[in-house]
């Protein structure tokens, strides 16, 4: 599958050093809990700073779920510092308030939807206006899916490495040109291949009683008294209990090209959509979403993988893109790794790198419908049934027996992983491919069995044994070497982004029924949606 005589493997091959450029971050998502294992129903602590403005400290859907995000680093041991002074410095904030981080992607004991906060930012009108969208999410989907937490890791490509290779195959394009395309050649091959993620990292095999309670037709089975699942399941985060939406089902967004991802994307987010008309927009002077669409922004529309350029405030993603086209993309189906206390390992961050380099390094074709059909129905049966040996996927219409085929691109991952120790000059990425590659012939070593047989011990189920590992990291993180001056760094960060949020505030001048007007003209730009 990998062909060696392609211009981006012979570049590679012969520079490997300007691989060495590329730049990566991490997002990871959490809950914060009581002592009691449940969520924490306080506030989002201000000592964090405020969650509109700061830079490495914000929250997700609810006022309880934090999300933690790295600044884009040159390697990855720099990305993981950053992530854990970022860890240590929160939990020394929440011991403040007997609270502590939950570990797993599918969230802790919740009484129920009216119990969730919603993510509150003040109000300015960006803060109004990220409110008002995580409501719309609440009436649309319910407010428990919300809850759900996972890693995000954005990566990018050496402009060095990206220029050699357009000068090599099309140097009558400008490099942006070449980038956004070549990214979303990245994209393709990502979303054809990505289910061998979720079978090696998937960790969300098993849910607390009281997600499954308020989740419909779940189709779990009871494995402890508190604890529901799939003995041969490794992410149900990303199947039907996770991110997922009957209103979307129709839905396909082309990834061919970046003018059809705008459009198909645009296309949702302008048209009235009768499942959600019914809630009403603006119903007794308060909003209950900010559009009765299909997708309200394109954040709604949830994707295993997104071509990413930074926004201004104010600016929609979507605009940003079409401005300036791809700068970077971010992985968006890694589940949380419970037994790790930042959500993710060294070894998962260099196995993901090398993968995303192996998808770049292929020839990624246009992609037709029935291959898109093949990827939903592939990864469906992952999350479902990753763990059965005999378990097999489609490709070009035709059942292939998953194992054999996993066995195939590890084999060929791990050419991409020598690339890119000789250009770090390490052998940190041939390590984590060896690391990992047991798990494709025996399901036992994957993170989701791993995960499922720890909660299982002693039949004390997923709750009671999260809330363990909780206490575990919090002790480890409350323990972590964090110097005065770090500390001092992110109490200064945490006061600024207060003062800009206040200054914000005060600056407003226009009404919020405007501001949401020309926020979401954005989408109906002539340069978005042309064909």
């Amino acid at each position: 599958m990998l062909i060696k005589q392609n211009d981006a493997w012979r570049i590679s091959t012969e520079r490997p050093d300007l691989l060495k450029g590329s730049k990566r971050g991490i997002e990871r998502e959490c809950l914060r809990i009581d002592n009691d294992g449940k969520l924490a129903l306080s506030p989002h602590p201000r000592a964090l700073g405020s969650a509109l403005t700061h830079n490495s400290i914000t929250t997700d859907y609810s006022e309880a779920l934090l999300e933690f995000i790295t600044q884009p680093r040159s390697n990855i041991a720099a990305t993981l510092n950053e992530l854990s002074d970022i860890h240590g410095f929160t939990q020394r904030v929440l011991d403040q308030h007997e609270e502590r981080l939950w570990p797993a992607s599918m969230p802790c004991v919740i009484a129920d939807d009216d119990a969730i906060p919603v993510a509150q930012y003040g109000s300015s009108n960006s803060a109004k206006l990220k409110s008002t969208y995580r409501v719309g999410l609440g009436h649309r989907y319910g407010r428990m899916m919300q809850t759900i937490s996972g890693i995000h890791y954005n990566f990018s490509f050496s402009d060095e490495w990206l220029e050699a290779l357009r000068v090599s195959t099309v140097p009558e394009k400008s490099l942006q040109s070449f980038k956004t395309d070549f990214y979303f050649g990245v994209i393709r091959n990502f979303r054809r291949y990505f289910w061998l993620l979720l079978y090696l990292f998937g960790a969300s095999p098993m849910v607390c009683k009281s997600f499954a309670e308020n989740a419909k037709d779940h189709g779990l089975s009871p494995l402890t008294h508190c604890s529901y699942g799939n003995r041969k399941a490794t992410a149900l985060r990303m199947g039907n209990l996770g991110y997922q939406s009957s209103a979307q089902s129709s839905l396909t967004v082309c990834y061919n090209e970046l003018g059809q991802y705008l459009k198909t994307l645009t296309n949702a987010i302008n048209q009235p959509h009768a499942d959600y008309s019914h809630i009403g927009v603006k119903v007794d002077g308060e909003y209950r979403q900010l559009s009765d669409a299909l997708l309200q922004i394109e954040n709604e529309f949830y994707s295993t993988i997104r071509p990413k350029r930074p926004s201004q405030r104010g600016e929609t993603a979507l605009h940003a893109l079409a401005e300036g086209g791809v700068e970077y993309i971010e992985v968006r189906c890694l589940d949380i790794n419970p037994f790790s206390p930042m959500g993710i390992s060294e070894s998962q961050c260099h196995f993901v790198e090398a993968f995303v380099l192996w998808c770049a390094l292929k020839e990624s074709p246009i992609t037709t419908q029935r291959e898109y059909d093949e990827i939903a129905v592939n990864q469906s049966r992952v999350v479902n049934e990753g763990r059965d040996g005999s378990l097999t996927l489609l490709f070009g219409g035709k059942e292939i027996l998953m194992r054999d085929f996993a066995a195939t691109m590890v084999s060929e991952i791990s050419e991409a992983a020598i690339l890119l120790d000789e250009a770090y000059g390490d052998s940190g990425y041939s390590s984590a491919v060896k690391e990992w590659a047991p798990a494709i012939n025996d399901p036992s070593l994957t993170l989701s069995a791993q995960f499922e047989a720890y909660c299982l011990e002693n039949k004390r189920g997923f709750a009671a044994q999260s809330r363990e590992l909780a206490t575990q990291h919090a002790a480890h993180w409350r323990e972590s070497e964090l110097s005065e001056q770090r500390m001092a760094e992110f109490t200064a960060e945490a006061e600024s982004s207060l003062s800009k949020q206040a200054e914000l505030e005060s600056n407003d001048t226009m009404s919020f029924d405007d501001y949401l007007a020309k926020y979401l003209n954005q989408y109906k730009d002539q340069m978005l949606i042309k064909s």
